[in-house]
């Protein structure tokens, strides 16, 4: 039997990889926080060989907590190592018609977990320490970077507020969701590709209470005004290595 996440694949923009899958994630208990950003703000920190990914003109940025479950192919999950929270920063990027996911920092309690990801994908994870605690439909997410020049925490309380929904195709919900790649640079600035698979996100509206949130102070900057919101109870993943982009001829 196929992996869950692989049952339909008519969904995606183009095909899914010939080889095998990698790596299994389960993300549960996800809110994705989006807030308008302008462009200028975000291109000094993205590799030129990428185009900042933009809807109707303006670029995002997101922030993403949520829990999460990995497992090697063909290895089951070992809850101690493999099974916390995590809580994400990104935009949106594109190359050669490929639109993905772009991470400024990925934060998480696993330290084996982190320096696997740094390590295998190039992914910028933190250590951090973390709650992530349910009340009925509630979550209260906290976060906390250790040894962080800035102080960089995000302290919330979410739920979901609506039935779930598939978002329409060529909308925002769907723009800044169905993504099915993303891009990493590794440290000598080479960047690839990791394709990646689900189904279409079961998402809901979502309504959240934010104590503190300096997520993007290393960045230099803060958000401001009110997110766009959207929650997700689950969803299956699974991801391939990366694959670097073929240099410019």
């Amino acid at each position: 039997m196929p992996h869950p996440a692989l049952q339909h694949t008519d969904h995606r923009p183009w095909p899914i990889p010939s080889s095998p899958w990698t790596m299994a994630q389960r993300w549960s208990n996800l809110l994705f926080a989006h807030w308008p950003v302008p462009l200028e703000l975000l291109r000094s920190e993205i590799p030129d060989v990428l185009e900042i990914d933009t809807f109707e003109g303006e670029a995002w940025i997101g922030i993403v907590p949520f829990e999460l479950r990995i497992r090697p192919r063909l290895l089951p999950v070992v809850p101690a190592i493999a099974a916390f929270p995590e809580i994400n920063v990104r935009t949106y990027v594109t190359h050669q018609g490929r639109p993905g996911v772009w991470f400024f920092s990925l934060d998480a309690t696993s330290p084996l977990a982190v320096r696997l990801a740094r390590w295998a994908f190039h992914l910028p994870y933190f250590d951090a320490r973390m709650a992530a605690n349910t009340e009925g439909q509630t979550m209260a997410f906290r976060s906390e970077r250790r040894k962080a020049a800035v102080a960089t925490r995000f302290f919330a309380a979410y739920r979901p507020v609506s039935d779930v929904f598939l978002a329409s195709t060529g909308s925002l919900d769907a723009w800044l969701t169905e993504r099915y790649c993303l891009y990493a640079a590794d440290g000598k600035g080479r960047v690839a590709r990791t394709e990646v698979h689900h189904q279409p996100w079961p998402l809901q509206k979502a309504a959240c209470e934010i104590e503190q949130n300096s997520m993007t102070a290393p960045l230099g900057f803060e958000l401001s005004g009110e997110p766009l919101l959207h929650y997700s109870k689950r969803i299956d993943v699974v991801n391939w290595l990366p694959q670097r982009l073929a240099a410019a001829p």
